[in-house]
């Protein structure tokens, strides 16, 4: 079994940094992708940022220059550093892998509020 641990999230004012951390762990096959989506209320999931298992990068352009993601594929880790924080990327986000069977796992979420 497979479980993807959230944190990070919490209250910022606009302009601030947060930085999330979601760590794979239990039977995970070979990750291959590692990304970063968010819930807004009232709104659908989106795609925030992923990154593949050769550290490529890929962006939403409304977080591209503000957002960085990255991974430790030794401790099966994703990190998302966001900066110049917006009241508009206040949302729930989630962590997604998809491991080398292509099975997907979605962490629990963890909540982003930025105050104007």
């Amino acid at each position: 079994q497979v479980h993807l641990v959230e944190s990070g999230g919490g209250l910022v004012q606009a302009g601030g940094s947060l930085r999330l951390s979601c760590a794979a762990t239990g039977n995970i096959f070979s990750i291959r992708t590692m990304a970063w989506h968010r819930q807004a209320p009232g709104k659908q999931r989106e795609s925030v940022a992923g990154i593949t298992s050769g550290n490529k990068p890929n962006y939403a352009d409304s977080v591209k220059g503000r957002f960085t993601i990255s991974r430790d594929n030794a401790k099966n880790t994703a990190y998302l550093q966001m900066n110049s924080l917006k009241p508009e990327d206040t949302a729930v986000y989630y962590c997604n892998v998809v491991d080398g069977a292509l099975t997907s796992y979605w962490g629990q979420g963890t909540q982003v509020t930025v105050s104007s």
